[in-house]
C-alpha cells in the first residue's frame, strides 16, 4: 500500500493508540508501566494547579488508570527520567537528554525562560549559588531565605530562585528529585554523570529526530502540527523529504486537502485503521495538558473540540470554568468537565459539566461518563461525588441517577 486513506474516525483512532489510549488497560499498572507511558508519549508536562491532582498524574491516571503518583518522583530520583523545555517544563527520558543539549547551550534562544542580562549582571550571586550547590548539595529554592523584603508569587521569585532556574535552563544545573513536587536542584554532572557533550547529535540530526518523535506520538500528524510537540524553531524539517528517504509514511484523511504522515513503526495500526479495525473504547477524563489537547488547534482540526483553558481568564469572563477536564468518550472529545478534589471531605465535585453540541446522550453515554469520573474521584481519595451544574440540566440529573453514583452516595 503505496498510500494509506482514513477516514476521519480512523485518524482520531490510529492517534489515540499511538499515545496508549485506544482501550482500556487489561492489567493493573505497575511502577515501569509509568516511565513506558512517558516514552510513548515522548514527554510528560509539568503543571503545578492542584484543584485536582496535578497535571502529570492525572495524565498518566487517564492511560494506566490506579498508580502510585509516587513513581513518577522515583523515576526522577533514579535518573530514568529528567527535567527540561521539551513541550513546556516536563519530565523527559533520560535517553533523550542529549536531543535538548543544543537548547541548554543556547539558552537565549529560550525567551522568557533565560535572562542574559540577569546572568550578566547577577554573576557574582549567580555564582553563589552555584558555590552553595556545589559545598552543599541539592538544593531548594526554600533554602535560600527572602532577603529582598518582597512577598512570595508566581512572578516574584526571590534571586536564588531566579538564579537556579537560569542556571537550570542554561544545563549547568538538573532537577535531582522533587520534595513535596518542589524542584531540588544539583549540578549536571552529579544528576547526569554518564553525560558527555562528545555525545550530541548534529543540530540537523536533533531537528530530524524530534519530527520523527513528534509524528509517532501524535500517530497521524499534519506537518503544520509537527513543530508545536516538542516546541521547535525555524528551519522545520520537510515530512515529504522524510518519506523519500523511507522515514515516514504519506496519508490521506477524508475531507483534508493537506497530507497526514504516519511513522513506520505504526504501519500495522495505520492498516488497522484504515480497514475500519480499530475501536476506541477508553472513556477517561484528561487533563488541560494532556497531549491530545493541549494543541488547541489539533485539537479542534482533529476532534472538532474548541478548548481553551481558562484559568489565567478573569472569574467573570470565564466560560466553562477554572480547569476544565477534557471527556474523551470512545474517541470523541464530548465534552468537559469543570472538577475540584475536596479531599478532606472526600468529595469530588463536578462544578459544571457541559456536553459538546450535537452529542447524544444514552444510557450506555452516561453510564461511560459515570464511571469514568467514579474511577477518577475514587483515585482522588473522595469516594462521594457532587454535580453543581450541568448542560443540559439532564445529563446531570441522568449522571446522578446512574449507579455509580448511587452507590458512591451511598
Amino acid at each position: 500500500m503505496s498510500e494509506f486513506n482514513l477516514t476521519l474516525a480512523a485518524a482520531r483512532a490510529l492517534h489515540l493508540a499511538a499515545q496508549g489510549m485506544l482501550q482500556p488497560r487489561r492489567r493493573k499498572a505497575a511502577e515501569p508501566d509509568v516511565i513506558a507511558a512517558i516514552r510513548q508519549m515522548g514527554m510528560l508536562q509539568i503543571d503545578t494547579i492542584s484543584v485536582v491532582a496535578r497535571s502529570p498524574y492525572l495524565v498518566l491516571w487517564s492511560r494506566l488508570g490506579d498508580y502510585d503518583p509516587a513513581w513518577l518522583e522515583q523515576h526522577l530520583a533514579e535518573g530514568r527520567l529528567f527535567e527540561y523545555w521539551a513541550h513546556e517544563a516536563c519530565f523527559v527520558p533520560i535517553e533523550d537528554y542529549g536531543l535538548y543539549r543544543h537548547r541548554m547551550i543556547d539558552p537565549a534562544a529560550m525567551g522568557w525562560k533565560y535572562s542574559e542580562t540577569w546572568m550578566r549582571e547577577r554573576a557574582g550571586e549567580v555564582e553563589q549559588v552555584l558555590s552553595h550547590i556545589r559545598k552543599h548539595g541539592p538544593t531548594r529554592s526554600s533554602d535560600f531565605e527572602r532577603t529582598d523584603g518582597k512577598a512570595g508569587g508566581w512572578w516574584a521569585w526571590k534571586p536564588e530562585k531566579r538564579s537556579l532556574e537560569v542556571l537550570f535552563t542554561s544545563g549547568a544545573l538538573m532537577i535531582a528529585r522533587r520534595h513535596n513536587f518542589q524542584r531540588v536542584y544539583d549540578l549536571a554532572e552529579r544528576v547526569h554523570p554518564a553525560w558527555d557533550d562528545s555525545q550530541m547529535p548534529t543540530m540537523a540530526e536533533t531537528r530530524r529526530q524530534f519530527a520523527l518523535r513528534a509524528v509517532k506520538a501524535i500517530g497521524v500528524c499534519k506537518a503544520a502540527w509537527i513543530p508545536d510537540y516538542h516546541r521547535t524553531r525555524r528551519p522545520h524539517v520537510d515530512p515529504d523529504a522524510l518519506v523519500d528517504e523511507g522515514l515516514l509514511l504519506r496519508a490521506r484523511v477524508a475531507g483534508w486537502d493537506e497530507p497526514v504522515y504516519i511513522h513506520p513503526d505504526h504501519r500495522e495500526l495505520a492498516e488497522r485503521a484504515a480497514a475500519g479495525l480499530l475501536a476506541p473504547t477508553v472513556t477517561a477524563l484528561l487533563s488541560p495538558f494532556d497531549p491530545i489537547v493541549w494543541d488547541r488547534r489539533r485539537a479542534l482540526e482533529l476532534f472538532n473540540f474548541d478548548y481553551r483553558l481558562e484559568c489565567y481568564t478573569p472569574a467573570d469572563k470565564r466560560r466553562y470554568g477554572y480547569f476544565t477536564l477534557p471527556i474523551l468518550r470512545r474517541g470523541v472529545l464530548a465534552g468537559r468537565i469543570d472538577a475540584k478534589a475536596h479531599r478532606r471531605e472526600g468529595v469530588f465535585e463536578l462544578k459544571s459539566v457541559v456536553l459538546e453540541p450535537g452529542v447524544r446522550v444514552s444510557e450506555r453515554f452516561t453510564t461511560d461518563i459515570a464511571a469514568a469520573v467514579m474511577r477518577c474521584a475514587r483515585w482522588h481519595a473522595c469516594p462521594e461525588v457532587r454535580i453543581s451544574h450541568a448542560v443540559p440540566a439532564a445529563f446531570g440529573s441522568a449522571l446522578n441517577a446512574s449507579p455509580a453514583f448511587r452507590d458512591s452516595a451511598g
